[in-house]
């Protein structure tokens, strides 16, 4: 099985700011853009077998960003449905309910158009997203790129790793960074995680 790069879009106002960022589309600040600009010497370092991206445009600008030219956009790559906690902060959502932590406590239904999600929905999002890259993987020689989101990329890693999907919490992951997972006598492990370029 060849590595699996994970990239976590640059920075957006809503990221900056801490709000919770699922379906609303907003762009890239210039500071993300610059992220993602900076991350094109460790993408070249690889050679990229196949490159799968989100819908959302700051996914798909950071892809762009990042000098991918050959990408499949994948649903299921979309960032958590947060339901009613969309574009909420965790502070301001623990005034309501002291303590909550997305991972083990959810999040409130939202409208139709975005009702929310459960951890374990997410993870069948990222397990079909991982048989996606299993077959990339035998299809194709090189690495395999996912540009996605903070919350989804977490959740991927545990299954990835074998984890339930709420495990995801044990990986902070920040705006603009590549993680690298690959093997170890044929088990997978962690390679890089929040990587940057040096200075």
């Amino acid at each position: 099985m060849s590595d699996l790069l994970l990239v976590r879009h640059g920075e957006t106002e809503w990221s900056r700011s801490g709000r919770h960022t699922g379906t609303t589309d907003v762009p890239l600040t210039e500071h993300g853009r610059e992220e993602a600009r900076r991350l094109v010497p460790l993408i070249r370092s690889h050679r990229i077998g196949a490159a799968f991206v989100s819908p959302l445009q700051r996914a798909r600008e950071t892809a762009e960003l990042i000098g991918l030219t050959s990408m499949r956009i994948e649903p299921d790559l979309r960032e958590w449905d947060y339901g009613a906690y969309e574009g909420v902060t965790t502070v301001e959502i623990q005034r309501d309910r002291p303590g909550w932590f997305l991972f083990t406590d959810g999040v409130a239904p939202g409208p139709p158009e975005h009702p929310g999600e459960s951890v374990e929905k997410v993870g069948r999002r990222a397990d079909r997203v991982l048989a996606e890259v299993d077959a990339a993987h035998a299809n194709t020689e090189g690495v395999v790129v996912l540009v996605a989101h903070g919350h989804f990329l977490r959740v991927l890693t545990a299954r990835r790793l074998g984890l339930p999907p709420s495990d995801g919490a044990l990986f902070q992951l920040a705006t603009g960074t590549v993680c690298r997972l690959s093997t170890e006598h044929g088990r997978p492990v962690i390679a890089g995680w929040n990587v940057r370029p040096s200075p």
